[in-house]
């Protein structure tokens, strides 16, 4: 008798804990059928009332289809986040992109960067969603930059600029489509009409004649114009030359930095602009330039201090690149030459570099390229007077 109201009650308790356990199932959305199978239900979609759109899955074990229904369950929550992706504008994508930029690249390519996008990029195309944004609308915005530039009317851009903004375009995308969204512009198929500009080279004649302006009472200015002249530096890699970076004894000249004016990010600030000594433009712009024994002449006079900056003399007072853009000017004028930039300097030394036959491999060191194609594309240019020259040579077989 014992033994059979045991077993009894042993029963019921079985039967009251599958029954709770099913209960339990029942709220994660989770039966057990008739037919003996576990059954999932989730939320599939949502129709145009609002409604839920159930959908199920079948397994034969509770666990398994627990695990089958949360693969699900992810997956109508990650659909739903593409969507959600997908409506996102191109301006919110700017956004996200230029902040992942902000601590990889140095502070003068962030600003670029920014710059592109608040004065080109996103005032035609912020307000797109992404996923709108075909090759045709890539391609007319393109041509209206060519046409038009800024929206001030300032004229169109150049292909360089043009170029340089689809590239950051490119990478949006690409940063867009590596969080799962699908894109229909194909960049590929924007075409771009490559137009190179030759750059400014000063002849021999006007070489001499602003060679006789900065050795006129040469000042600290005219030496950095003179250095730049014999060495190819850069202008911000003059303004943040210092004396330390010179050596008398091994005949060098060491680049370790550059200066810079950069735009102030606060819009709060009293300030603008700011100026900035960084590291060089690239790994191969840091360098070791050897100096000829006529320039070394020129420069022991107002050799100084180590930390003292070549242009001023002074430790902590520098002359920054706008100061020496202006300098620059000024000696072309006394020397009644015609207008260039400071940078014309930099391509008059590898071309006369090309013309005493220095082989490219060297030039390209000295000028801190990272490439010989680089040197030969962008800073070997034929004066009138070799080409002349190279002419005159077929008389030999006339």
């Amino acid at each position: 008798m014992f033994q059979a109201s045991f077993a009894v009650k042993f029963m019921v308790n079985i039967i009251q804990f599958e029954r709770d356990a099913v209960m339990a199932r029942k709220g994660e959305n989770i039966y057990k059928r008739k037919d003996g199978r576990w059954e999932g239900r989730y939320i599939a979609a949502y129709g145009a009332d609002g409604k839920a759109k159930y959908a199920y899955v079948y397994a034969r074990s509770y666990s398994e289809v627990k695990k089958k229904l949360s693969a699900r369950k992810s997956g109508c929550i990650e659909k739903a986040a593409n969507g959600s992706l997908n409506k996102k504008s191109f301006g919110s994508w700017c956004d996200e992109w230029i902040e992942t930029k902000r601590q990889t690249v140095k502070a003068s390519t962030f600003i670029r960067y920014r710059n592109m996008l608040d004065n080109h990029i996103l005032p035609e195309l912020g307000d797109v969603p992404i996923t709108s944004i075909s090759t045709a609308l890539m391609s007319q915005f393109v041509q209206d930059g060519l046409a038009n530039g800024r929206l001030d009317g300032k004229g169109g851009l150049s292909t360089k600029s043009m170029t340089d903004i689809l590239v950051i375009a490119k990478d949006i995308f690409r940063y867009a489509q590596n969080s799962g969204v699908q894109t229909i512009c194909n960049f590929k198929q924007i075409p771009m009409k490559r137009i190179s500009h030759e750059m400014r080279v000063l002849s021999r004649l006007e070489e001499q004649r602003l060679i006789s302006v900065l050795l006129n009472d040469m000042d600290r200015c005219k030496l950095g114009v003179y250095i730049c002249l014999f060495t190819g530096l850069r202008i911000g890699e003059l303004c943040a030359l210092q004396w330390k970076n010179i050596s008398f004894s091994e005949k060098t000249l060491k680049v370790e930095h550059t200066m810079q004016r950069l735009q102030v990010e606060d819009a709060h600030s009293e300030e603008k602009t700011r100026i900035i000594i960084t590291e060089p433009k690239s790994c191969s712009s840091a360098r070791v330039i050897p100096l000829p024994d006529f320039l070394l002449d020129i420069l022991r006079p107002f050799a100084g201090a180590p930390n003292s900056f070549i242009l001023s003399g002074e430790r902590s007072e520098y002359i920054e690149p706008r100061t020496m853009q202006n300098r620059f000017k000024k000696y072309l004028r006394e020397g009644q030459i015609r207008e260039a930039n400071f940078h014309s300097l930099r391509h008059t030394f590898a071309t006369r570099c090309v013309e005493l036959g220095f082989d490219v491999k060297t030039l390209s060191e000295i000028l801190g390229h990272s490439s010989v194609k680089i040197t030969l594309d962008r800073y070997v240019h034929s004066s009138m007077e070799q080409k002349m020259m190279h002419m005159e040579k077929l008389s030999c077989i006339a």
